[in-house]
């Protein structure tokens, strides 16, 4: 049965729509109701909803629906085909630990995504920003998820277009005209000196994507790897989520992003070293192949650059939060004179 992808956030909570989609995994189910439990709204309206009815076993009745039904969301309705795709074709065969979906429907011509969830808070979960606190143990389970989905996937990327990478393709609409306009505002307060150069930046981040869209064998990537990317599931273990920027492309910018962004810089500086580690040898169990240590420190550096461009062309989003990743993401740059070995 063909289930048409809702363009209105009434038609996805509608019981004769979700009877029909959900009946696509689990046969027999049938919602007669459906009760708001909370939303979020920015540019992507995220519904918690309980459904009542006949559910069958291994469906949980309280879910979340994610869409692009607002005024934003409708001129970014392509930002939310690669997550949705992700979580159809790929997401269950990584046996990585992200959001359990019960429906990714994707209407390409309409350029027109949406899913289904369960619903992360009422199992007891929660959900984390770029302020959270988060300790060096979960970052090596964080990692040890990121080893997983690259490791499953090294060397055999689905050859589909909506994968590619895409490394590289802001910046000609993001550039340095933004990133000085962001740096000049008071969340960037933070952001030392030596990285504030947002020509440098551009140009540096330009060499990055290009290199790291040629190094084979490729994996696929998440592509945005901090922390409030994380949700910390009923069982108390960390999970990915927003898959908007999933792709094809080298794990160090996941890895280098992720350790540079996920700790308080003094709790990275005395832990990035065995965290990498860490990475290196989850990557070598789960079928990858790693690097030397040595080159693999070198190879986050590109990162690093990655994640502190994506902050420096961020702004609507709170500013604790742009603040917070702008100078954890920068003063892992400045330690390390990421952009001169990134260049490199």
């Amino acid at each position: 049965m063909n289930v048409p992808v809702p363009d209105t956030l009434e038609q996805a909570l509608d019981p004769g729509w979700l009877t029909a989609a959900l009946g696509q995994r689990f046969p027999g189910v049938d919602v007669t109701g459906v009760e708001r439990t909370g939303e979020t709204s920015r540019i992507t309206s995220n519904v918690r909803f309980h459904i009542d009815g006949t559910i069958p076993d291994g469906l949980a009745p309280d879910l979340c629906v994610k869409g692009y039904f607002n005024e934003a969301g409708l001129q970014a309705r392509t930002a939310g085909l690669p997550e949705a795709l992700f979580y159809r074709d790929v997401a269950d065969k990584t046996g990585m630990r992200t959001l359990r979906c019960v429906y990714a429907g994707v209407d390409l011509a309409a350029t027109n995504a949406v899913i289904l969830t369960e619903d992360v808070i009422s199992q007891g979960g929660h959900f984390l920003d770029g302020t959270s606190e988060y300790s060096v143990e979960q970052t090596a389970q964080s990692l040890t998820e990121l080893a997983q989905l690259h490791g499953s996937t090294w060397g055999a990327v689905p050859n589909d277009e909506w994968i590619a990478s895409r490394l590289g393709v802001t910046l000609e609409s993001r550039g340095a005209p933004l990133i000085k306009e962001n740096f000049a505002k008071p969340h960037s307060a933070d952001v030392p000196d030596a990285v504030r150069d947002a020509d440098r930046l551009v140009a540096v981040y330009r060499q990055v994507a290009a290199r790291a869209r040629a190094v084979q064998p490729g994996c696929v990537i998440h592509g945005d790897t901090h922390v409030g990317n994380v949700f910390i599931a009923g069982d108390g273990n960390p999970s990915w989520l927003d898959w908007q920027v999933v792709q094809k492309g080298p794990w160090f910018v996941d890895v280098g992003y992720h350790i540079a962004s996920a700790l308080t810089v003094d709790k990275r500086r005395a832990h990035e070293d065995e965290l990498l580690r860490h990475y290196l040898s989850e990557l070598s169990a789960r079928g990858g192949e790693p690097p030397s240590f040595d080159e693999a420190r070198t190879l986050i550096r590109s990162g690093e650059v990655h994640g502190f461009y994506f902050w420096a062309i961020t702004i609507y989003v709170a500013p604790p939060i742009i603040a917070s990743l702008l100078h954890r993401l920068g003063t892992a740059i400045e330690d390390h004179d990421s952009y001169a070995v990134a260049a490199a």
